[in-house]
């Protein structure tokens, strides 16, 4: 069996059962937890699982070439996430790894004439999709535990007032939001302060919908959302907050973007991004992700986020971690994808559904036994424009609670 050498390679740690195309069984690993098992149903997977595994086997899942018999799809992937760093290093596998490694680069090339596609690839799909995993507010970004009891959308209300207080946000501020998604955190911050906000997005379908919800909440003349690139935003806010957009800028990008925030800041104007994170040594997006579910992204370190912002002449004043908070994000919106999967094969079909629930599982387990974080980065123009201690967030939050 071709697929042979990458699990002999990879499954160090845990047992893999691979049944291959004959019917022949194969064992992997120590025997330990954690434990899955697949089918392999073509010759021709396996050969491609040999050449490029972190595309085929995702592929295969897709096309109902890859089976899970052992455990379910999480099971595995966890098993393959705990291993990854297993992967074969022959020759070929490193020659192939770096030629798609700056293929991958290349695609990060970001000018505004192209960033529209690449965001709309995503998240212009039918938005009852959206509806049928994520909360009400259709909040599309890691949610904040602050219990492992709470619900998804007390988590996602959490989040939203964290990044409120860490805006420091008060009564006729001016905000920007980078990324406005369909609008809940812009309508949020409208509701816990008297604020104006501009949210700037270049999703269609996001657009509308947020300006629908907008409209129905009375909120037009405080909160007005704009298909437009943040680089073609003018003047000034008092406060910039930007969720899970920085993903999308790229590497090329980054003093750009830290740039025009800077530029778009008052004197003692705030930023916060909330971002998608990777440690260790910056690498392109998985190509199975990059093909299928974020053509042009990229997960930044926070090296390589200091390195610009200080460049861009801007204080960082704070840094947080959020580290299993995805994780346990992703395991609900799995959870209520999988409850609703009929819906979504009535919207899409069955493969597209298995594409979005390999996606789920694997951001989950990469998130809980992979390299990947949330970060949050606080920034200013001026030193003393924060309080001295971070006492104020808490307090804040405390202050915002619903009654």
């Amino acid at each position: 069996m071709w697929a042979s050498a990458v699990f002999k390679s990879l499954v160090q740690t845990g047992r893999l059962m691979v049944e291959d195309a004959r019917g022949q069984r194969h064992v992997f690993g120590d025997g330990e937890a954690p434990r899955a098992g697949i089918r392999i149903k073509s010759r021709a997977l396996e050969r491609r699982i040999f050449f490029t595994p972190k595309l085929a086997i995702g592929e295969g899942y897709m096309d109902g070439e890859l089976e899970i018999i052992e455990g379910d799809l999480y099971d595995f992937l966890n098993l393959c996430m705990a291993n990854l760093g297993n992967l074969p290093q022959s020759r070929f596998h490193r020659w192939a790894e770096t030629l798609r490694d700056k293929v991958a680069l290349w695609q990060t090339f970001n000018p505004i004439h192209k960033a529209a596609g690449k965001v709309r690839h995503h998240y212009d799909l039918n938005g009852q999709l959206f509806d049928l995993f994520l909360d009400a507010d259709r909040q599309y970004s890691c949610a904040y535990f602050k219990s492992p009891n709470d619900s998804l959308e007390q988590a996602q209300a959490h989040k939203k007032r964290r990044l409120a207080a860490k805006l420091h946000l008060a009564d006729g501020h001016r905000v920007l939001d980078i990324g406005s998604g369909w609008g809940g955190l812009a309508m949020t911050l409208a509701g816990l302060r008297d604020v104006t906000v501009v949210g700037v997005t270049l999703s269609e379908e996001q657009y509308q919908h947020s300006r629908r919800r907008i409209d129905n909440a009375g909120l037009a003349e405080r909160v007005r959302i704009h298909l437009q690139d943040y680089r073609q935003v003018q003047g000034h806010f008092d406060r910039i907050v930007s969720v899970g957009m920085l993903e999308h800028v790229g590497p090329r990008h980054y003093l750009e973007y830290y740039r025009k925030i800077a530029q778009l800041l008052t004197d003692n104007g705030v930023a916060v991004i909330h971002a998608i994170g990777k440690f260790h040594t910056p690498a392109p997006l998985n190509p199975w992700m990059a093909k299928y579910i974020f053509p042009g992204a990229y997960t930044p370190t926070l090296a390589e986020q200091t390195k610009a912002i200080e460049k861009a002449g801007l204080w960082v004043t704070d840094v947080e971690i959020l580290r299993v908070h995805y994780a346990d994000t992703l395991k609900a919106w799995r959870r209520r994808f999988q409850q609703n999967i009929d819906t979504a094969r009535a919207l899409y079909d069955d493969r597209f559904c298995r594409m979005w629930d390999f996606y789920l599982a694997g951001c989950e387990a990469a998130f809980r036994r992979g390299e990947l974080m949330v970060f949050q980065i606080q920034l200013a123009k001026a030193v003393d424009t924060l309080p001295l201690t971070r006492d104020y967030m808490a307090d804040y939050d405390i202050q915002t609670q619903p009654a």
